[in-house]
């Protein structure tokens, strides 16, 4: 015990003012890019790209610039321009011996969007979007046009590499460019900028303001071959919402042939709202919400306010045609399975977290549901029949929703009454359990994409928003109240517990399908963890796998093969692709962004695919009952409430991962 004090004496003693550091300039963020941008994977890789085209958008809705130009160039090399005003380049007040780009492009927390000045709404906030891919760059050089006569400024990891230089007239040009190549320090050296996925990009800005054109450009060897991304396009969308509605809808039967869509100012100058909604014949839909055309795709306030303004005007019209019981629906009987598009503009909007995936104003909620609202209520108004009839359908869903929750054990009903579950389940029509499965799939958007691929008859879909609770360290007040969890036991049907009951379970397998990426893992421990503690008998019953989704495409020479990780990639390169010149290799960036054919191939059917089943104990085992222990005793020290065993765990076997496995 001395021993330990001493230790312990030693350790405070070693603790001085030396060991503070103070980081300066972009130095905080090449140190934690997880702080800024979300990580170092490929979504953050793109989140790069987003910030330079949600500045270049801020200046289109701004009313300055009426183009913007993406180009995907060889060596992943990245240009984004615009013709705006261009940042401005004399010397700033405080920092006289720097210009106020140099200030912008160096500085965090520093810009033009902390007050209405010089733009009523932006997406930029906190002044880090440009500066952080500056840090964040290997090499970056930004143009500015402005006056007639051309800027142009070099950097380096974020340092100045030139003084901002007069380049010489530019009569016909203004606006700002900004030349990038992302940092293989920080992204590794084998990230590359998807094609497919900023043409996606910027497809979606066009559709968000219908004011501006965006053209598209990317080095044709970049294209893989039956790449449908095109190597140049103009995209101006003059519906807006609308056009990308019908984009998405394709031929596909919607209950009412007209969407309820339209766009409007909300009162006193405080910005303006623009929506999209359609329900589709088949109930498949989903929800994309933006913010100042910053995607927020785990939605907030102006979602919230758009689900309170439909509900409000259905029930206020279905009682006013006197229809019965319109008084008890809810907005999931309105808005499940719609297909809905949101876009709001809105002053000094509040996001949590960097990456702005879920917007916070509370005021939007308020401002949304009362424009929205008048402009439903005189949708329905101008066409009483298709309102009826939807009105109809929506007391349908209420009245199903109602007896399910009369019923003391889900039954499955028949193919022809489809079974509506709470969490978005798209439930498969065989009346019987044998044969069947259901798939916990990871997001929406993954979501609709496994909705498309999986065969109808005997598979189902949950798609699950994030990452659920960790059941390991929660109360039981919390697992109780989980939304998430809750849809789970819903869609089984067994129970859980002391109330678990196998027979009862609706399904023959419980799949777990999440992205082959370290968040896809994070969230199958989170759900297998759920069920190894709140239905251990499923598991031992051998009814839970995990999906192996593939992390690579390799093409070539008309030869095609999926590889699960890095090391089932070489393994293909070595045998299948051996003595190939050229070999396609392709990332996936996560389920939602693999084609449907793709996911049913690789992942979902019965036939190609591949699965883990997840056990506790290896069947030669002597000790069963021992097994199970020490697999509990796990799950307490990985999962549960004490990082104390945590830590101890990390200190136990830090010494077994490889320098080159760190992600630093």
């Amino acid at each position: 015990m001395a021993d330990l004090f001493q230790n312990v004496a030693q350790t405070q003693d070693s603790y001085t003012a030396a060991d503070i550091e103070v980081l300066e300039g972009l130095e905080p963020v090449r140190r934690r890019p997880g702080m800024y941008v979300g990580g170092t994977d490929e979504r953050a890789l793109h989140h790069l790209v987003a910030e330079l085209l949600d500045n270049a958008m801020d200046e289109a809705v701004a009313g300055h610039a009426s183009r913007i130009e993406l180009d995907l160039a060889a060596g992943n090399r990245v240009t984004v321009s615009d013709n705006g005003r261009g940042i401005p380049i004399d010397p700033h007040p405080k920092f006289k011996q720097k210009s106020a780009l140099e200030v912008i492009l160096t500085t965090l927390h520093s810009g033009a969007k902390f007050t209405q000045k010089a733009y009523e709404t932006s997406g930029g906030l906190h002044g880090v979007g440009l500066s952080v891919v500056n840090a964040l760059a290997a090499e970056l050089q930004v143009e500015v046009a402005r006056d007639r006569t051309l800027w142009r400024q070099t950097f380096r990891q974020g340092k100045p590499q030139t003084r901002l230089e007069n380049v010489g007239g530019a009569p016909n040009r203004r606006g700002t460019t900004v030349d990038f190549l992302p940092d293989p320090e920080i992204f590794g050296a084998q990230a590359r900028f998807s094609p497919a996925r900023l043409y996606k990009m910027a497809r979606s800005k066009a559709y968000l303001y219908r004011g501006v054109e965006i053209r598209w450009r990317c080095a044709p060897e970049l294209l893989a071959e039956g790449d449908a991304t095109p190597g140049e396009a103009k995209l101006h969308f003059p519906d807006g919402l609308k056009d990308f509605l019908s984009a998405s809808l394709g031929k596909r039967k919607t209950l009412v042939p007209e969407p309820f869509a339209g766009e409007a100012s909300f009162p006193d100058g405080q910005g303006r709202v623009e929506w999209a909604v359609a329900w589709p014949a088949d109930e498949e839909g989903f929800a994309s919400s933006y913010c100042n055309t910053v995607p927020t795709p785990e939605g907030g306030t102006h979602e919230q306010g758009l689900r309170s303004a439909l509900l409000r005007g259905a029930k206020a019209y279905g009682e006013l045609i006197g229809i019965k019981k319109a008084g008890q629906i809810t907005a999931e009987d309105v808005l499940g399975g719609a297909f809905q598009l949101l876009s709001v503009f809105i002053r000094d909007p509040q996001f949590q977290g960097q990456t702005k995936e879920r917007l916070a104003t509370a005021e939007a909620t308020r401002l949304v549901e009362n424009v929205v609202k008048d402009h439903f209520e005189h949708w329905l108004s101008a066409r009483p029949d298709e309102a009826r009839r939807l009105l109809e359908r929506f007391v349908e869903r209420a009245e199903e929703r109602l007896r399910r929750r009369q019923e003391r054990e889900l039954k499955r009903q028949t193919a022809t009454r489809k079974l509506r579950l709470p969490g978005k389940l798209t439930d498969c029509s065989r009346t019987s359990a044998e044969g069947t499965e259901v798939f916990l799939v990871e997001g929406n958007s993954a979501g609709g994409s496994a909705k498309q691929a999986r065969a109808r008859e005997t598979q189902a879909v949950l798609p699950l928003r994030g990452k659920i609770l960790n059941v390991a360290s929660a109360s039981a007040d919390k697992l109780k109240a989980n939304q998430e969890i809750n849809d789970i036991q819903l869609a089984l049907g067994c129970g859980t517990r002391a109330h678990f009951d196998l027979d009862k379970l609706r399904y023959e397998r419980v799949i777990i399908m999440t992205d082959a990426d370290v968040d896809g893992a994070h969230i199958a421990s989170l759900l297998i963890t759920f069920f190894f503690q709140e239905m251990p008998e499923l598991v031992a019953a051998g009814r839970l796998y995990l999906a192996q989704p593939p992390l690579y495409r390799l093409t070539a020479g008309g030869v095609t093969r999926y590889a699960r990780d890095e090391g089932h990639k070489d393994e293909l390169l070595a045998s299948d692709f051996k003595g190939k010149s050229k070999v396609e290799i392709s990332r996936f960036k996560g389920l939602g962004e693999m084609p449907a054919t793709q996911l049913r191939d690789t992942t979902m059917n019965p036939k190609t695919r591949t699965l883990l089943r997840v056990v506790v104990k290896d069947a030669t085992d002597p000790d069963p009952q021992g097994e199970e222990r020490l697999t509990r005793e796990r799950v307490e020290q990985l999962m549960g409430r004490k990082p104390e065993l945590r830590f101890a765990f990390i200190q136990e076997n830090a010494r077994f991962v490889a320098a080159d496995e760190l992600d630093v």
